[in-house]
């Protein structure tokens, strides 16, 4: 096999593999792995602004608004008005979200972030550079991204998530 269909080879395993895993987060919580994501974040801070939140995520406010919504809806995150500003707005876990995340399964971004810091600086910069240069090849170095192993949307529906 020449390296150009090695390389291929293992972006569709790459691809593949993050599709599988989203679809069994989706099964398992039946959050996506952006609302997952955000959960994990709430758990890992209490409570933050939604500013905060976008900012902690690398996230527009918009989309993680969008996030809370639906989670709100499913009773798993709760949100107040600042007492001191009322501009402000805090969120944080209800007892059902809490008790989702005790079961939560652990994602491959963790697991990823985890390998990659594991790593020597020199191996790091080697591996971003790399995938630089094949975002430039397939022209995606312009597309907006998050810091989120997720193929799609990420303020889609979890019911818009299963249909893929």
């Amino acid at each position: 096999m020449e390296n150009s269909q090695k390389a291929l080879v293992l972006l569709r395993q790459i691809i593949r593999s993050t599709d599988m895993q989203d679809k069994d987060i989706s099964r398992s919580t039946g959050l996506t792995p952006p609302q997952l994501m955000v959960m994990q974040t709430l758990r890992e801070n209490t409570q933050l602004t939604t500013g905060e939140l976008a900012k902690e995520m690398v996230l527009t406010q918009a989309t993680v608004t969008s996030i809370l919504d639906r989670l709100e809806r499913k009773e798993l995150i709760a949100r107040e008005r600042g007492i001191e500003d009322k501009r402000k707005v805090w969120v944080s876990l209800t007892e059902k979200g809490v008790e989702l995340m005790k079961g939560a399964p652990t994602t491959q971004q963790d697991i990823f972030v985890r390998n990659f810091e594991d790593m020597q600086n020199w191996e790091q910069s080697m591996i971003v550079s790399s995938l630089e240069r094949i975002a430039f090849m397939l022209n995606a170095q312009h597309l907006d991204a998050a810091p989120l192993l997720d193929i799609g949307e990420l303020d889609r529906s979890q019911q818009e998530y299963s249909k893929n």
